[in-house]
């Protein structure tokens, strides 16, 4: 990996970086769109290479369990086996301990998982996870974490975040035998719940084996947890992660929560909401997002946004014509994927743009006047952009401040 700064907002934590790997550059920050059983859900690798999008998501635990690996070598690895010639990253299947819980057991040699197929049993150590991951051959690979939701408190948020430090000793030892130090690079996921003084301790910890690492990821969050604890706890890490590397905040997919966490100092995220949310129905928008099962967009020939480059835009697909498919056809679910996709991209490149121009602090005000309107901030936004310098009701004194609620959005696509 080639890591390098290329701009910094001088009022926020943000920053533009060019993160170059063995399958190409990326720009940073950038939002990596899931594609958990290699492929993006209605979507060819092809289309969404045509998007633009050059950086995406596979998980370890399920292309393990289907096609396999014996599948996957015989293929070349993942990426000829699911035709795309650009970068990509791997979860290492932690994240299933939290949604598949009831299929799992934790102990200290790794996770013994059920199959949710056929209830055939798995072992998943840190060391057959960098195996699955070194056969998958993404780019980027992630150490295997103990990890619970960040609901849970008491002793077990402590017994996994130091888990998750043995098992990142495993990883990289494993990593470091595999010979593939030089075409994958593995990242540690940091954990401790919403415990300040856990995060602190992993975070000592993991700082510790920089070395050895080659980005950091902030682990454990979008699990319903208060909006108000999400951003400290993410503010908390980025501010002490080294300043030499990538930091990856797991599973953050709503446009607020994304230009936060690049304030606050994030480059990398990624989350199912853009896609799954265009199978519900629903377009993203710089105004919000727009229902189109809603009756009011019956007669409604406008494209969903003027001047979006997607395809669904750009070919004069009208949000009645969507409107009129949405319930009927899987063509409704493709166009609005690519939107959203469209849409998170425009997003994260208008905050480079920014950035590298030195306006990123107008650019998170016009965002969020557009995006929310009149109905007002929610409060942990405001709150979370004032501690990095930038207040959003500076110039709307008379907009109200809304209290936020936490969402809880997968990681993986079920």
């Amino acid at each position: 990996m080639e890591f390098e700064i290329l701009a910094r907002c001088p009022t926020t934590k943000a920053r533009v970086s060019r993160m170059k790997l063995a399958h190409g550059v990326t720009a940073l920050p950038t939002f990596m769109p899931v594609a958990t059983q290699a492929a993006i859900k209605g979507l060819t690798a092809q289309q969404v290479e045509a998007l633009g999008i050059n950086l995406i998501l596979n998980n370890t635990y399920h292309l393990n369990l289907r096609p396999g690996m014996k599948i996957l070598k015989e293929a070349g690895g993942a990426h000829r086996f699911q035709g795309w010639n650009h970068n990509l990253l791997t979860d290492s299947g932690g994240f299933q301990l939290v949604s598949l819980s009831k299929f799992t057991k934790i102990t200290e040699e790794g996770a013994l998982f059920s199959s949710p197929f056929d209830g055939e049993l798995t072992m998943l150590t840190p060391e057959e996870s960098m195996a699955i991951q070194h056969t998958i051959g993404a780019d980027i690979i992630m150490q295997l974490d103990d990890v619970v939701s960040s609901l849970t408190t008491g002793p077990r948020v402590g017994e996994a975040m130091w888990r998750t430090i043995r098992w990142l000793d495993r990883c990289i030892e494993a990593h470091e035998q595999s010979g593939k130090t030089d075409v994958q690079n593995l990242f540690a996921i940091v954990q401790g719940g919403l415990d300040p003084d856990l995060r602190d301790q992993c975070l000592e910890e993991m700082i510790k084996r920089r070395d050895r690492v080659a980005g950091y990821a902030i682990g454990g969050l979008s699990g319903g947890e208060e909006k108000d604890v999400f951003w400290r706890v993410i503010k908390q890490c980025a501010d002490k992660l080294p300043d030499d590397r990538p930091r990856y905040s797991m599973g953050i997919g709503f446009a607020e929560d994304l230009l936060v966490c690049v304030a606050l100092g994030v480059d990398m995220a990624d989350c199912v909401f853009p896609t799954r949310t265009a199978r519900f129905g629903v377009a993203l928008t710089f105004n919000g997002p727009m229902n189109l099962r809603s009756a009011k967009y019956a007669s409604d020939f406008k494209p969903i946004t003027e001047g979006c480059p997607c395809p669904t835009c750009s070919d004069g697909t009208t949000r009645a014509m969507l409107h009129h498919i949405v319930a009927l056809e899987t063509a409704a679910a493709h166009a609005l994927t690519q939107h959203n996709l469209v849409f998170q991209a425009r997003v994260m490149g208008g905050a480079r743009d920014a950035i590298m121009a030195g306006t990123f602090p107008q650019y998170l005000k016009t965002f969020f006047a557009n995006y929310f309107g009149d109905d007002g901030y929610p409060e942990w936004c405001v709150n979370a952009l004032r501690s990095v310098g930038v207040d959003l009701l500076e110039d709307r004194p008379n907009v109200k401040i809304i209290p936020g609620q936490g969402v809880k959005w997968d990681r993986a696509e079920p």
